[in-house]
């Protein structure tokens, strides 16, 4: 998996850079990519503006391409780190209900074709 990260109005520090990647990376089980393709994450980190001093003043977002469906999170908070790991949580919860989307419709083609096979035509 390969991640970008972009900040605004606040420095990029190598504490920062390896909490975003520790954190992203364990969502690489839950997108399951084609076997040449590698996921890739656009991540943006960084201060709403610079002249507040309170309130929801960091954003994290973040943006996957996976199989060629694209999945997006954003997240405002006080804190950047707790602002990340509120959009990592909101990615794993769109990636979780995609596959479960996908997963039951198989399920449901699959139980119509056990249908027509045991009974025959459905009417």
């Amino acid at each position: 998996m390969q991640i970008k990260i972009k900040t605004i109005n606040i420095e990029m520090t190598d504490a920062i850079s390896s909490y975003v990647e520790e954190k992203l990376q364990s969502l690489e089980k839950f997108a399951i990519p084609h076997d040449e393709e590698n996921p890739l994450l656009y991540v943006e980190i960084g201060k709403t503006t610079n002249h507040h001093q309170s309130g929801d003043i960091f954003r994290a977002e973040v943006s996957m391409t996976v199989r060629g469906k694209q999945f997006r999170a954003v997240s405002k908070k006080d804190d950047l780190y707790a602002a990340i790991d509120d959009m990592r949580a909101e990615l794993m919860r769109e990636l979780t209900s995609y596959k479960t989307k996908e997963r039951s419709l198989a399920r449901r083609g699959a139980g119509m074709i056990k249908n027509l096979l045991r009974f025959g035509r459905e009417k």
